[in-house]
């Protein structure tokens, strides 16, 4: 008899668990660095591969590997190496698939830190990265070369919410025999799965919605290749020491059980805040792909199930008017930082987005006073009352 799929929202609790010896039914954290042997026997089993057993915390830990498991199981992947904040996600992921002299092509339209480590830091040890519009296909295919090994995007993007046809990228690097990676943190799996799409590995920051509470650091990769995550784990992950913490695993594991639920909440109240702003006579652009008027809208539809929580704007005129507009907030916060249950406002150009060229900021999607909002669980009258306030305050 075949054995029946669980449903997503079931397989964020339960997906991978492990009856515990004592019974237990929420997982135990494991906290210790390194586990022991009965004897030298065992040992040298388990460090010849005879034997597969727990070693040390970096190389894996139970508490680490079942959250690996079901994020895997969430992103319909075959495993995942868990890291300790996104970044290290990203920067291993890319570096297992470039070397001196290779090239990647990457959206213009980043994480900031994501763009500052391809753009900086790769470029200081011979690794060249192009940054192109991704969502005009033609650009994609004209900046291939011998050169290029992987291809880099996040769908939504940070800040400017563009989205990214991912089976047209897929199809195209596939052609040619290039590696595609995408950053899911925005959509997460609840609202897109793009290993399904045929991309070979997502990255996550966990720090996001998987946590959802604000209160851990963390990275994850997946991918559908179990070779692939072998080599990421102890080639890239344990040789570079990013490891995350089992403390931190556990909380990724308590937010993935609420991960359904609150993703529902944060995208209702982003169309919400959207709807609002796009009719507001001080707002000059609104960026989500939930809005019909969105360039995007349509891809949005055909490879997400939700449009996500965060929102994107511009007012009329200049950055002072942004500057006034967030200071003005009561109830909402400026931070850094997403997916949390309080809602967040920056100001990217000034405070996560940094790294960008100040003067070429347009060439890359967006401007000195867009405004971010990561939407977040409270109802939403309150959030678009502070809202309002704030705008009628502009006034």
């Amino acid at each position: 008899m075949k054995k029946r799929k669980m449903n997503f929202d079931t397989l964020a609790i339960h997906a991978a668990e492990q009856e515990d010896q004592n019974q237990s039914l929420n997982t135990p954290i494991y906290m210790t660095s390194t586990f022991t042997f009965t004897d030298l026997q065992q040992a040298d089993d388990t460090f010849s591969f005879k034997r597969r057993a727990y070693v040390y915390t970096r190389g894996g830990n139970p508490t680490i590997n079942l959250f690996e498991q079901r994020m895997a199981a969430l992103e319909n992947g075959i495993d995942s190496v868990a890291f300790a904040s996104g970044m290290a996600a990203i920067t291993s992921v890319l570096l297992s698939f470039a070397k001196v002299g290779d090239e990647i092509i990457a959206h213009r339209n980043l994480y900031g830190s994501a763009f500052g480590a391809m753009d900086h830091l790769f470029r200081d040890y011979g690794i060249n990265t192009k940054f192109i519009n991704m969502t005009h296909l033609e650009e994609l295919e004209g900046a291939i070369t011998e050169k290029t090994k992987v291809i880099y995007f996040e769908t939504p993007t940070n800040p400017s919410m563009e989205i990214i046809d991912i089976e047209a990228v897929v199809s195209i690097a596939k052609e040619k025999g290039i590696k595609t990676v995408i950053d899911n943190t925005f959509a997460t799996p609840y609202f897109q799965r793009p290993l399904e799409l045929g991309v070979d590995v997502v990255v996550h920051s966990t720090t996001k919605y998987i946590s959802g509470h604000g209160d851990a650091v963390g990275g994850v990769a997946t991918s559908k290749d179990q070779d692939y995550i072998q080599r990421l784990k102890f080639g890239y992950m344990c040789e570079l020491g990013g490891v995350m913490s089992p403390f931190n695993a556990w909380l990724f594991l308590r937010g993935l059980k609420t991960l359904p639920l609150r993703m529902e909440r944060h995208a209702q109240n982003a169309q919400l805040i959207a709807n609002f702003l796009v009719n507001h006579p001080l707002v000059e652009k609104v960026m989500y792909p939930g809005l019909k008027s969105h360039p995007g809208h349509e891809i949005a539809r055909k490879q997400m199930s939700g449009f996500g929580g965060i929102v994107s704007f511009e007012l009329k005129g200049d950055l002072e008017k942004a500057k006034t507009f967030v200071s003005n907030l009561s109830m909402l916060k400026l931070a850094v930082s997403l997916g949390d249950a309080e809602t967040l406002v920056e100001v990217p150009a000034l405070m996560t987005h940094r790294d960008y060229p100040e003067e070429e900021l347009h060439k890359f999607g967006f401007s000195k006073k867009t405004v971010r909002i990561s939407a977040g669980l409270e109802h939403p009258d309150d959030i678009i009352a502070d809202i309002a306030q704030s705008l009628e305050r502009l006034s």
